[in-house]
Formats: structure tokens, C-alpha cells, sequence
């Protein structure tokens, strides 16, 4: 069957639940204090070893650098909670770790002024 750009080559499309239920041992959620949402970055604490699951040591390349769950999930082409599931293992494992982008606040009061008056001058 030939397919045409764009048609069935969504992440996680074309995998057969039974390909994604073994690569999570059947698992198809992670843990309920899972660190893991969609903007968490991640970062590899290790590089991938000899033996060890393709998903696990892709993910191991992928975040050398801090990447977002939702990036890791796009670049494996794996459903985002199938993805959780593998991260959390690597979690467990202590080969990556996780954080949240920092967020800072503004509590200035004449900042925030300040953006409102422009904001009502556009």
C-alpha cells in the first residue's frame, strides 16, 4: 500500500499495541506521582549500556541535552504516555532526571502597569 505525506505517519500511529505493550511490560500508564507531564525536561545522568533496551538508550542520546518529555515522545514516535512509562523506568534507574522549566514570577506591581498600558496602547 502506497501512502501518501502526511496519512498514518502520526507518533504512535502505525505502532501495533501489541510493539507498545511490550516495550512497557504492559504497563500502559506510569506511576500516579510520576514526575513526568508534558513540558518536564529531562536530562540523561549516563549514556546508554551495552544490552539495554533500544527505547531506553534512544532516550539516553536524545536528552544529553535537556529535553521536553512531549520533544522525547516526538522524536521516538511513541505515544506521550508510552513514553512516560519508559522515562519512568529510566527514573528508577537513576540514568536521567527530571525538572520543570523555571517559571519566574512577576510580582513588581509598576511592571505589571506597565505591560497593561501597553497591552490597551496596542
Amino acid at each position: 500500500m502506497n501512502r501518501t505525506a502526511g496519512q498514518g505517519n502520526r507518533p504512535g500511529r502505525d505502532d501495533s499495541p501489541d510493539r507498545l505493550y511490550t516495550l512497557t511490560g504492559g504497563r500502559s500508564r506510569s506511576a500516579s506521582d510520576s514526575p513526568f507531564d508534558l513540558v518536564t525536561l529531562v536530562v540523561a545522568e549516563c549514556d546508554p549500556a551495552p544490552g539495554m533496551q533500544s527505547e531506553h538508550a534512544a532516550i539516553l542520546r536524545l536528552t544529553e541535552r535537556p529535553m521536553a518529555v512531549v520533544e522525547v515522545a516526538a522524536m521516538l514516535r511513541l505515544p506521550v504516555g508510552i513514553t512516560r512509562v519508559l522515562l519512568a523506568d529510566l527514573l528508577a534507574m537513576g540514568r536521567v532526571s527530571a525538572r520543570h522549566p523555571l517559571r519566574t514570577a512577576v510580582t513588581d506591581l509598576d511592571i505589571l502597569e506597565q505591560v497593561l498600558v501597553g497591552l490597551r496602547n496596542l
